[in-house]
């Protein structure tokens, strides 16, 4: 049995084909679909030996059934293979192929060629192809609509939109980093006042920091949190800032930027505002500078 489109061709487009269309409508991000989900890739595969298999059985029908036949239906089925595409009437409509109307045969190529010679070279008085022509008028619809769109009504042409693009991104991003707990920094940072948040903050403060500042903040080794007066500056940014970065270098507080994530030094920070004032017994003497917001 004839077929216009062999085996190895069409099982390759079914698949990228079907492989598009899931592409297309699953929502996979940044990431192939493939990837992002790999029961699509379990979908794609026994998709793909549904083809091949229903191929390979065609096949065998095909040749099962072509055994059967007798040897003039062979033949004719032979001949029939010697099909063309430059036999299609479509064809030669698309390439302006020169036909006879009351014959329908082709034109012959002597009735084609012009007077004049050039050294020996002759040329036929072909049409352009109407493929070219059609390509030719579309392009210049496209160049009309192209022309009114951006230079008349004043459309945003790709630099524009990119601009626009990059502005927009920017506001998404900012409004994201006011919310966002893992994209804090010491900009973005503000205090914490509720209780659960100030008690987290304390859990973490006794944890990490009361070898070095005592449990109620007194100061031992680093500097006493409860008075007015800070070395590296107070308020809720500088105090985070100094969580992040560290202290003077040589002698200061390490960074804890590789063991606490930034919405725990928030609260680390706002608890440590918090202890302003409690004056706790045998506190360390002030040191720095008198710190005011």
């Amino acid at each position: 049995m004839k077929k216009l489109i062999p085996s190895y061709l069409s099982v390759p487009v079914i698949f990228f084909v079907a492989f598009g269309a899931v592409e297309y409508f699953v929502d996979s991000g940044d990431r192939p679909a493939f990837i992002r989900y790999p029961m699509v890739s379990v979908f794609l595969l026994i998709f793909l030996f549904l083809v091949i298999a229903i191929e390979i059985t065609i096949t065998a029908v095909n040749n099962v059934t072509y055994l059967l036949l007798t040897a003039e239906e062979k033949a004719t089925l032979n001949e029939s293979k010697n099909w063309s595409i430059a036999e299609n009437k479509w064809y030669k409509k698309l390439v302006g192929l020169l036909i006879k109307p009351e014959s329908s045969a082709e034109v012959n190529e002597d009735q084609l060629l012009l007077d004049h010679d050039y050294d020996g070279i002759k040329e036929l008085d072909n049409n352009l192809p109407p493929w070219w022509v059609y390509l030719f008028y579309a392009s210049i619809v496209f160049g009309v609509v192209y022309m009114v769109r951006f230079e008349i009504l004043g459309a945003d042409d790709q630099e524009m939109e990119l601009k626009k693009e990059i502005a927009q991104a920017k506001i998404e991003v900012a409004e994201y980093m006011k919310t966002a707990p893992d994209m804090m920094d010491e900009k973005t940072v503000t205090l914490l006042t509720e209780t659960g948040d100030l008690s987290a903050g304390k859990e973490i403060f006794n944890t990490n920091c009361a070898a070095c500042h005592r449990a109620d903040g007194g100061g031992q080794i680093g500097p006493n949190l409860t008075d007015d007066e800070w070395i590296l500056g107070g308020g809720i940014k500088n105090i985070f800032h100094t969580l992040v970065n560290g202290g003077r270098d040589g002698k200061g507080m390490i960074s804890w930027k590789g063991t606490l994530k930034p919405k725990e030094m928030q609260k680390v920070a706002s608890y440590v505002i918090s202890l302003k004032g409690t004056n706790p017994p045998d506190a360390k003497a002030p040191e720095g500078e008198v710190y005011t917001e």
